[in-house]
């Protein structure tokens, strides 16, 4: 083992199993993400200094039914963006493994792609803003992302570059290298910190300048994304030149939309307090 290396810890991806019932740390933190999400956007409804008076929030009826769109277009997206973006040669020679979700591969862009296409369509069936629904998805998303790349780490996949630093991990599904946690940072740039910039952004203005909130996430989520992609060791068919990566690329998009989005909130009169209170 290469000096100063840290061993990977011995970390079952099986949480633990009941027969033939299976529970893997995986699907763990696709629940965990799905179901704190979920609790932190009906706190957020009932907040009513974070809202205009004119705006028309999710009902906590509306709330459970958007829980189950939310679970759907990320799993769905996910596994169907993994395939497409990142493993088509492969899974076009084993189509059965598209299947095998808990065997890991999921993608974040087809994921945000699936829940996207889930809010459309839950907001026009409950006739609420699709904006409003895209903000709140942005003050949570970042829950998921963080609990979703500690499982990355867990599972010993997408594992960063070889590198001589100190904190550096001996990934044994990869080689015998000591290699970046980029799944780790990951977790802490795409989770926590953007967990962190979008809540202040919310707690400045609440959900009054519809699609605020929304662009700070989509350009936050495109920085951290394309920043830990030079740590992360990608697969030879997701280098789109020496530098730039398929992970980066996909970012792209979001960022305009992002840059797009705060451009036209910010251009806008800050809506007033469903309470009364002067906006600060």
């Amino acid at each position: 083992m290469p000096l100063f290396a840290i061993p990977f810890p011995v970390i079952d991806p099986v949480l633990f199993s009941v027969g033939p019932l299976v529970i893997r740390w995986y699907a763990l933190a696709y629940v965990a993400g799905l179901v704190l999400g979920w609790l932190v956007v009906r706190r957020l409804c009932a907040s009513d200094g974070l809202w205009a008076a004119s705006q028309k929030r999710p009902t906590v009826e509306d709330l459970d039914d958007l829980l189950v769109y939310a679970a759907l277009g990320v799993v769905l997206g996910g596994r169907i963006g993994h395939v497409l973006f990142y493993g088509w040669p492969y899974y076009s020679q084993n189509p059965l493994e598209i299947l095998q979700v808990w065997r890991g591969g999921m993608a974040f862009h087809g994921g945000l792609i699936g829940v996207l296409a889930a809010i459309l369509i839950f907001a026009r069936r409950k006739g609420l803003s699709a904006l409003t629904v895209f903000d709140l998805f942005a003050v949570v998303a970042p829950i998921g992302l963080f609990f979703g790349r500690i499982a990355n780490f867990i599972n010993q996949e997408l594992w960063g570059r070889p590198t001589d630093v100190p904190w550096a991990f001996v990934f044994p599904r990869a080689d015998d290298l000591p290699r970046h946690p980029s799944q780790l940072y990951e977790a802490g740039a795409e989770g926590l910190l953007l967990l962190v910039v979008v809540a202040l952004v919310v707690r400045r203005v609440g959900f009054r300048r519809p699609g605020l909130p929304a662009g700070v996430f989509a350009v936050g989520y495109a920085l951290a994304r394309s920043f830990c992609e030079m740590y992360r060791q990608p697969d030879e068919s997701e280098f789109i030149n020496a530098w730039f990566t398929m992970g980066m690329a996909l970012s792209l998009p979001m960022l305009l939309a992002g840059l797009a989005l705060i451009w036209r909130a910010l251009r806008r009169p800050r809506l007033a307090p469903a309470t009364g209170r002067p906006a600060p």
